[in-house]
């Protein structure tokens, strides 16, 4: 059901480790020549074209592209309780932990009349997907929402596909956690099309009116499929963007310690996403490598979504990785660089401690990722297919711009004029000094 790949005995630079292990294999560069079109036609026709296009995608052409409010308040009125009690306290986790990222304003006196301050200010308006295929995503629309807020950002948009079965609306539960966020400016949009809808606008059904459906944003965030991923490339510039999000992954570290059926049931987990989600334990025990591919089969067959767990878990973007010792094993999850990294180890938190790439960090057997899926108060939009070496996930910090901000007086700049005239000089940019010295003339 899942490879096993043995790296015992074999040393492997960084980038040769990099190049032998399991990863999803996904071609974006491929798709953008689908997805080009898209974005010029909703550029180009406006509502027309999202209708039209949802009509090609979703199977449904919706009637009202934005939400109605009365929609909202009815999805959140028929949330089961459950389901809201939970949805609240993963909002109060998120937005606590996201509450304390926001970093400081600071001020840097350099000398007297001499200050450089830095301030953090929001982008003005947001737009924030969530997908809507194969599963629901509430807990997306938490994990956008929050640190948008918690940065301040004061227009936010949600977009999510409309649904035949829910009379072309999002899903109700997407729709009553938008509500449960006060987010009222929500679409029935999805694709490569709401991407598209986010970056440029989109005109009403009647552009001779003036009337825009939806104003173009400044920041596009969110995960989805392969064509929300080229879009997202496609209007990078035009908007900032999170990342290019690839298929959700998890690698394990474990030792001959970990209970194997913990292993197992996170090895699913992440395989239940979809057909290209990737699985990967490092061990360098037999004993449990042996364990978790027996075990295997009997906890997939009593899944709900056998078949894409097969399929994920057979992939060649998993695979049971053994090793000679955990010094070696440290080496492959740091060059395989997971969107989420379980430590199952003894003393798991000094070796979480040497890991310098992963999205996030599991530690211990009882801080699985569906923790950080939901409730622990982290963000599970994270860096995806080795991005994580030099990227991390959302935060308020994706939500906000450092702005410097320089003061000098007279005497300050004086003391400094000939060194930047002689700088000035040395670049063969003369006007540059000659701006400082025209200050001093009389």
């Amino acid at each position: 059901m899942i490879s096993r790949l043995d790296l015992r005995g074999r040393t492997l630079s960084t980038r040769e480790l990099a190049a032998v292990l399991p990863r999803p294999e996904q071609d974006i560069a491929a798709v953008t020549q689908h997805v080009a079109p898209i974005i010029a036609e909703v550029r180009e026709h406006g509502a027309r074209a999202l209708r039209d296009l949802s009509e090609r995608f979703d199977g449904v052409r919706p009637v009202d592209l934005r939400v109605p409010q009365s929609a909202l308040a009815d999805a959140l009125e028929s949330l089961a309780p459950p389901v809201r009690a939970a949805l609240e306290e993963a909002i109060a986790r998120t937005r606590r932990v996201h509450a304390a990222q926001r970093p400081a304003d600071l001020s840097v006196d350099l000398a007297p009349g001499a200050q450089v301050r830095q301030r953090w200010l929001p982008v003005r308006r947001v737009g924030l997907y969530v997908p809507g295929g194969i599963a629901v995503y509430p807990s997306s629309v938490v994990m956008n929402v929050v640190p948008a807020q918690e940065a301040g950002v004061a227009s936010l948009v949600v977009t999510s596909p409309p649904q035949r079965e829910n009379g072309g609306l999002p899903h109700p539960t997407i729709l009553a956690a938008c509500a449960l966020l006060g987010v009222d400016e929500v679409y029935a949009v999805g694709g490569a099309q709401a991407v598209a809808m986010l970056a440029y606008g989109a005109q009403g059904e009647l552009p001779q009116d003036g009337a825009m459906l939806c104003e173009p944003v400044d920041v596009v965030t969110g995960p989805g499929n392969q064509y929300v991923t080229a879009a997202k490339r496609l209007v990078r510039g035009v908007v900032g963007i999170d990342s290019e999000a690839g298929p959700t992954e998890i690698a394990i570290l474990a030792d001959d310690g970990a209970d194997p059926v913990h292993v197992v049931v996170d090895l699913i987990s992440q395989a239940e996403h979809g057909p290209t989600s990737a699985s990967v334990l490092v061990t360098d025990s037999t004993s449990l490598a042996d364990a978790v591919q027996a075990l295997l089969p009997e906890r997939v067959a009593q899944t709900k979504h056998r078949d894409r767990v097969v399929q994920a878990l057979g992939g060649p973007q998993s695979a049971v990785v053994l090793v000679d010792d955990l010094e070696q094993g440290l080496e492959v999850v740091n060059a395989y660089g997971a969107e989420h990294l379980e430590i199952q180890t003894a003393d798991a938190a000094r070796v979480a401690d040497r890991v310098t790439s992963a999205g996030a960090i599991f530690v211990g057997p009882y801080s699985p990722v569906s923790l950080g899926d939901y409730m622990a108060g982290s963000n599970h939009v994270l860096p995806t297919g080795g991005c994580s070496h030099y990227a991390g996930g959302l935060g308020v910090h994706s939500f906000l711009r450092a702005v410097q901000v320089v003061e000098y007086d007279a005497g300050a700049l004086h003391t400094l004029a000939s060194r930047i005239v002689s700088l000035a000089d040395d670049e063969d940019l003369p006007a540059h000094g000659e701006a400082v010295e025209a200050r001093f003339e009389d």
